[in-house]
């Protein structure tokens, strides 16, 4: 039975060690060679250069500043095993960061395309802090843009998370761009009556409600002939930056209604089957309610609800918001 040698261990255990105090110097050159490249990745991260390259966006400041410091000290990690020789761990640690993305890839997907979308948005401004928006059929008012989400405040003042990757594929409907709003409603008009009377009547009282617009000016025009009566259609334009758009058309509708009865316009009601029975024993008879006054006038000037809600929550909340007003919008 052979006896167990130390000798062959040892020796091969001294080789090694020879070897590495051999290496030691370029390993010491390969360690200054990382925390240089380090040190230069964080100076120029905070150079002027990459400043003005990010300028316009606070996001991307941040961004370029991680991006530039991180392939500096990469660039010089992979120059460090290059002068150890050890290019074969070099394509090793390529290999595996190239896997390792992928399977990121795949398992973040959600993740990444929202953060992508967050970075073109932030770099596109479609929309700008309190504009009222529609995205996908979601309607609010913008409250911020996130990394990952784009923040809304619905009409009722509840908070809507929109992924940004959904916002940046949809159709974004945009009412505050162009402060001048369209409305439209229909009125039925006897078939015996003079429709240019009836549209005339009611163009010209809308051009007296506070709040449309003169220019463009309000129209009419015929829009269908129904079974009792025809379909006659009201236009008018309203300045949201002063006054409210639905008030606004709530006023004329209103309006339009008095003066064409007050021009003995026929406005038929719908007809309906009517059948008699036995009416219940009489008893008192409710009390009319009080008319309202005569000298009620309709405000129609803009609300500020929504606005003062969003400055408080954006006082209590602050966080980020990658939508900058001084920016170029799209």
């Amino acid at each position: 039975m052979k006896s167990f040698e130390f000798a062959p261990i040892a020796e091969r255990l001294f080789e090694e060690i020879y070897r590495l105090l051999a290496a030691l110097p370029l390993l010491l050159v390969a360690l200054v060679m990382v925390l240089a490249a380090g040190y230069l990745g964080g100076w120029l991260s905070r150079s002027a250069a990459v400043r003005r390259l990010s300028r316009s966006n606070p996001f991307l400041t941040d961004l370029t500043r991680t991006t530039v410091r991180w392939l500096v000290t990469a660039l010089g990690v992979l120059a460090a095993l290059e002068l150890l020789n050890a290019t074969a761990m070099v394509g090793a640690v390529l290999g595996t960061a190239g896997i390792l993305g992928v399977a990121l890839g795949f398992a973040f997907k959600e993740i990444l395309e929202n953060y992508l979308a967050g970075i073109l948005m932030s770099v596109r401004q479609p929309f700008a802090l309190r504009d009222h928006v529609v995205i996908d059929g979601n309607e609010g008012t913008v409250v911020a843009l996130t990394s990952r989400a784009t923040i809304l405040m619905t009409p009722d003042g509840n908070h809507l998370r929109l992924p940004n990757a959904m916002v940046f594929r949809g159709v974004t409907l945009n009412y505050t761009r162009n402060p001048s709003r369209r409305f439209e409603f229909d009125v039925g008009i006897g078939v015996e009556e003079d429709l240019l009377l009836a549209q005339d009547i009611g163009v010209r009282e809308m051009a007296l409600i506070e709040g449309v617009m003169a220019s463009p000016p309000p129209r009419a025009f015929i829009d269908s002939l129904g079974d009792s009566n025809v379909a006659v259609r009201f236009q008018g334009w309203v300045d949201q930056g002063s006054n409210d758009f639905a008030l606004v058309k709530s006023e004329a509708i209103r309006r339009v209604k008095l003066a064409l009865e007050a021009g003995g316009m026929d406005m038929p009601e719908p007809i309906y089957r009517v059948q008699l029975r036995e009416p219940p024993a009489a008893g008192p008879k409710p009390a009319k309610p009080p008319a309202a006054p005569a000298a009620i006038v309709a405000d129609t000037r803009a609300t500020a609800h929504l606005a003062a809600q969003i400055h408080r929550d954006r006082q209590h909340h602050g966080g980020e918001n990658l939508l900058d007003p001084n920016a170029p919008r799209e």
